[in-house]
């Protein structure tokens, strides 16, 4: 015991290294004992580095220990107080050896706790934190409740874990410039989850580029358009009749006033109710409306309402009883309007609709858009495609079930071949399709409360602009604010933090901040993390690519972790240049493949 003893004191003789000064809140004002000769001391042969931004320091308070993060050292580190106190009496301001120390945890025994609930006094000593503290503060956390995601930065022995029901319950977002390992810190969180224990996990993932259809591949059942069946991938078919009247109007080009939408709305309420007889089980009518996801036809509509506008009559003002002048019939199906005779330039006979709405010019840019072979995923979703009478051969559970119900953990929404132009409208689609089926069958077993869902965006800012309602936007939002009650998590993924809603960005719990240049980003970083620990932000230019600050409700303290590589890297990973063009250049003739890839919408590899 005395050896012991002996031995904790010379280590604490060690380990000593300042003492407190002054007390504001949780922020400790630490100034070097000047026993303290070197900021590099060894101690049981390691080396150890005082006053590191981000790094921790211990307080002893008899059975207890608080545990802060340096957050200033040197001059800026003087307590204001102390410095007007200082320029009053005309002594000089001597920063070099001074720190602050933002407290966030507690040690007990054994056992570490994130808060604190004592504060040290004047003249408490402040000591190093050794490997065995470390060790106490980052080792707590239960294995069947956490996902391993790398090392702690100051020690590659350390390995870092993440809370996995706070990182998904209360949402997360990985932030970072161009290179900084974005991607390959999402593939690493998914992949940590996807390998462990949870063999009911949930995740969908929309992914813009198609990044992850290969890092993933093991663990993902993959839709896209222009799926490659030889590569396991499926068709992505995505039905327009159960977007949102509003967002289905937006996906066609061309301006209609709120009277003539109107008009649309009634006549799409319609047919839904119509429709209803086709459903194997009847909704309540009075709870249906035009954005009721029920099946209906587009074609049948157009030709309706195409018929409408062009119809010329023998009488005048007269269209219910006048005989009209039709010379030729047309075909829904087709997408072929009735013709008939010109209206007279001069007044007489033929006359025309009078009652016509003035759409002729929108309706032939919403045929346009429906033979255009680009959207028809989402216009002719194969066996969610209605026919004229609004019957399909399949419904909207057979969509979830295949999108949310296979045995791979992971789902991955490739929308890299969905053109830009109804990209943002087709994004919140997705997601306001998956949310509403959970939050209505939140007490299902396939509901979110019991089976909860991970929903990773990236590229976030590209659909989720500041200040842009759009659906995307709107989803997200309801996600990020309701989610949690009906088991639905968010991952965001940018590089642009000052592009993304503000209103998204403070809702998610944790943080995991890579490497960032911009000024502007790091401000909104800065505003996601406690007033006191804003000064740690700075960090975020010097970091390596793949390591990052992990700030929030997963971690029990805000840790510096280096991300472990996957071992499939993600395709947004940099070409080697100097390695490409030091090979044999290749030959000409893979050009005429380029431009049938280009035509055919798909890629080859050599």
């Amino acid at each position: 015991m005395r050896n012991r003893g002996d031995r904790r004191m010379a280590l604490n003789k060690q380990t000593l290294v300042g003492k407190v000064i002054s007390v504001s809140g949780n922020v400790v004002s630490v100034k070097m004992v000047e026993s303290l000769k070197s900021t590099m001391p060894v101690i049981d042969g390691l080396v150890y580095r005082v006053g590191q931004i981000g790094s921790f320091l211990r307080i002893p308070l008899g059975y207890a220990n608080l545990y802060g993060i340096v957050s200033k050292a040197g001059a800026d580190a003087i307590p204001e107080t102390l410095v007007q106190t200082l320029i009053r009496e005309g002594k000089p301001i001597s920063g070099d050896r001074w720190m602050t120390l933002v407290l966030v945890g507690e040690r007990v025994g054994g056992v570490f706790e994130r808060g604190v609930t004592q504060f040290p006094t004047a003249e408490d000593e402040v000591h190093l934190v050794t490997l065995d503290d470390l060790n106490i503060i980052y080792g707590g956390l239960d294995e069947r409740t956490s996902i391993a995601v790398g090392n702690i930065s100051v020690s590659e022995s350390l390995p870092a874990r993440l809370e996995l029901d706070r990182l998904v319950t209360r949402h997360c977002a990985v932030l970072g410039a161009t290179g900084s390992g974005k991607s390959n810190t999402v593939a690493i969180l998914l992949e940590a989850i996807a390998s462990g224990n949870f063999n009911s996990s949930r995740i969908l993932l929309v992914d813009p580029h198609g990044e992850y259809n290969e890092t993933l591949q093991q663990y993902s059942k993959v839709y896209k358009v222009g799926a490659d069946v030889k590569r396991g991938e499926s068709e992505l078919s995505i039905p327009f009749w159960a977007l949102p009247f509003d967002e289905l109007l937006s996906t066609f080009p061309g301006y209609i006033n709120d009277q003539q939408t109107d008009y649309i709305r009634q006549k799409v309420l319609a047919r839904k109710l119509d429709a209803v007889a086709y459903l194997s089980t009847k909704p309540n009518i009075a709870a249906i409306t035009s954005d009721s996801p029920i099946p209906f036809s587009l074609k049948e509509l157009w030709y309706t309402l195409d018929d409408f506008e062009r119809q010329t009559f023998e009488e005048n003002r007269k269209p219910e009883t006048a005989p009209q002048m039709l010379v030729k019939k047309g075909d829904p199906d087709k997408l072929i309007s009735n013709q008939y005779k010109p209206h007279s330039a001069g007044g007489g006979s033929p006359f025309m609709n009078f009652e016509a709405k003035g759409i002729l010019g929108f309706l032939d840019a919403v045929k346009n858009r429906m033979i255009d072979q680009r959207f028809s995923f989402l216009y002719s979703p194969g066996d969610l495609s209605p026919d004229l009478k609004g019957k399909t051969k399949k419904d909207l559970d057979t969509l979830l079930a295949e999108w949310l119900g296979h045995d791979r953990p992971i789902t991955i929404l490739d929308l890299s071949g969905v053109p830009a132009e109804v990209m943002a409208a087709i994004s919140g689609a997705l997601l306001k399709i998956v949310y509403d089926a959970l939050f209505w069958g939140q007490g299902l077993p396939v509901g979110g409360r019991l089976q909860p869902l991970l929903l990773v965006l990236e590229e976030a800012h590209n659909y989720l602009k500041a200040g842009v309602a759009s659906i995307s936007s709107r989803t997200v939002q309801t996600i990020a604010k309701e989610g949690r009650k009906y088991g639905v998590g968010l991952l965001l993924v940018t590089q642009r933090p000052t592009e993304l809603d503000e209103t998204v960005l403070s809702q998610c719990g944790t943080v995991l901040a890579l490497r960032m240049t911009n000024k502007g980003d790091r401000g909104h970083v800065s505003a996601a993390v406690q007033d006191e620990l804003q000064d740690i932000v700075s960090l975020l230019p010097s970091l390596r690519t793949g390591e990052g600050l992990v700030m929030g409700e997963a971690v029990r303290i805000p840790s510096r972790i280096r991300f472990r590589r996957c071992a499939h890297a993600p395709k947004s990973r940099d070409p080697e240049v100097s390695s490409c063009w030091s090979e044999k250049r290749p030959n000409v003739k893979d050009y005429e493949k380029t431009v049938e890839c280009w035509r055919n919408q798909s890629f080859k590899s050599k």
